[in-house]
């Protein structure tokens, strides 16, 4: 029997490993030890969230989060080398970026554990951001890199990477859309707003809410829409709108942050997505949606390059021009990230190398 341990810092990461976790639940070769390194708190990990979203819950339980970039992944690389003493296990896996990613395959790299990285090979080619440091980081030092295009597989081997070590196995977020359409929940909130037609937006990422002339261009390009748009927001974001002196313009509502189920609604539901979050990127995609995404850049380049995600920044009349101009049914699902049965082919992969 392998023992697979795997390493999440961050509820998104816990939805993708749950697809991952159902197939090794029906693997007769595999077993999965779970550790939590509480990297983000999030209050909506309850009990109730772990029951609904169909996840196992984690054997051990850290709580690094809260700290520098430094110092949490030197305080998550130290108790996971503490559990791997105790687990022992055959192969250490990660999934996509977090300090938690880079943390897990440093205590594995150092105890001669074989790493894999699950959304390997994603680059934004912005070094300034952390996530891409602890993407590149992390892939070379893997011994099994699952990629979920060939655009990724591409990067890889620009870097150097063994070809032998990469595998191409679709995006395991793509299970995770298809599963949770099926569970997806109205929000109990929707009907008194009394819309027919609705534009989804998301802003969280600091480079956007942290930043006032960002922050008032993006409102400002919503504005211009003239679009009804929803948009969940953390009530420290909405504070800070208020001390910046920003007004929400009456086309926005703002409602407070909702959970995966609902938002999975929602994206379905909606005319346009509007983010800044990369896992929407994806998920506006895969519910065949136009992605209108607030950054400069984007890991997810085959997107853009399809013309199923537009860059707009927090330029206001590239916002306003995408909202009204751009058509919201010109997506059709391509077999760029797989067809669904991602963690199926990561399975397979690591039953074959045992």
């Amino acid at each position: 029997m392998m023992k697979i341990l795997t390493v999440l810092g961050a509820r998104p990461q816990f939805i993708k490993a749950a697809a991952f976790s159902r197939v090794v639940q029906r693997s007769s070769k595999i077993e999965e030890v779970i550790v939590h390194t509480g990297q983000h708190y999030d209050q909506n990990m309850s009990d109730v969230f772990f029951e609904e979203m169909d996840i196992p819950k984690p054997k051990y339980m850290l709580q690094t989060g809260g700290k520098t970039h430094g110092a949490m992944t030197g305080q998550q690389l130290e108790k996971i080398e503490e559990i791997l003493l105790i687990e022992k296990p055959d192969i250490v896996l990660v999934y996509g970026d977090t300090n938690s990613t880079l943390a897990g395959a440093l205590a594995a790299v150092k105890l001669h554990i074989p790493i894999a990285h699950v959304e390997s090979g994603l680059r934004s080619f912005n070094r300034q951001m952390p996530e891409e440091i602890n993407r590149i980081l992390t892939d070379q030092i893997s011994n099994y890199l699952f990629v979920p295009s060939s655009g990724a597989k591409d990067n890889l081997l620009r870097e150097g990477v063994n070809e032998n070590k990469i595998f191409v196995v679709g995006d395991i977020m793509y299970d995770v859309a298809l599963y949770y359409k099926e569970k997806m929940v109205k929000p109990s909130w929707f009907e008194a707003l009394n819309l027919t037609k609705f534009v989804l937006c998301t802003i969280h990422r600091a480079e956007n809410t942290d930043d006032i002339t960002k922050l008032s261009n993006i409102l400002k390009g919503l504005e211009l829409s003239q679009k009804d748009i929803i948009l969940p927001l953390h009530p420290r974001t909405v504070s800070k709108i208020k001390q910046y002196g920003l007004m929400i313009p009456s086309n926005i509502r703002v409602v407070d942050p909702i959970g995966y189920l609902e938002m999975v609604w929602l994206e379905v539901h909606s005319e346009f997505i509007v983010t800044d979050s990369g896992g929407v990127q994806k998920e506006a995609y895969f519910h065949n949606k136009l992605c209108v995404t607030l950054r400069e850049e984007t890991e997810w380049v085959e997107l853009v390059n399809n013309g199923y995600n537009v860059l707009v920044g927090s330029n206001s009349d590239l916002i306003h021009s995408s909202l009204v101009n751009e058509s919201p049914n010109k997506i059709s699902i391509k077999d760029i990230y797989g067809n669904g049965n991602t963690a199926e082919n990561i399975v397979k992969v690591l039953e074959m190398k045992q």
